[in-house]
C-alpha cells in the first residue's frame, strides 16, 4: 500500500463552512495583507473596474475566502524553467 492510499481524509467540519461564509471589507484585507494592494482606495477602484474578485453585497464591496484563493491564483507568476 502506498501513503497515499492510507491517509484517512478529514471530513469537513462546521468551523470550515462557516469560514467560507466569512466575507472581508476592503479595510480589512489591506490591513492583513490579504492581497498585494497597500491602499483601501485602489483596491475599490479595482473592484470598480471588474480587475479582482469580489462581491457587492447591497452595493457594498466585501471578500470571501474564496475570492482572495482566485485572486492570488490569477497574480500568480509561474517561474521559467531553467
Amino acid at each position: 500500500m502506498t501513503a497515499k492510499a492510507t491517509k484517512t481524509v478529514k471530513p469537513p467540519t462546521r468551523l470550515d463552512d462557516e469560514a467560507e461564509l466569512r466575507r472581508w471589507t476592503p479595510e480589512y484585507v489591506v490591513e492583513n495583507e490579504l492581497l498585494p494592494y497597500k491602499s483601501v482606495r485602489v483596491l475599490k477602484e479595482k473592484c470598480y473596474r471588474r480587475q479582482v474578485h469580489h462581491h457587492n453585497d447591497g452595493g457594498r464591496i466585501t471578500f470571501t475566502p474564496e475570492d482572495i484563493r482566485r485572486e492570488n491564483a490569477r497574480t500568480a507568476v509561474v517561474p521559467i524553467a531553467a
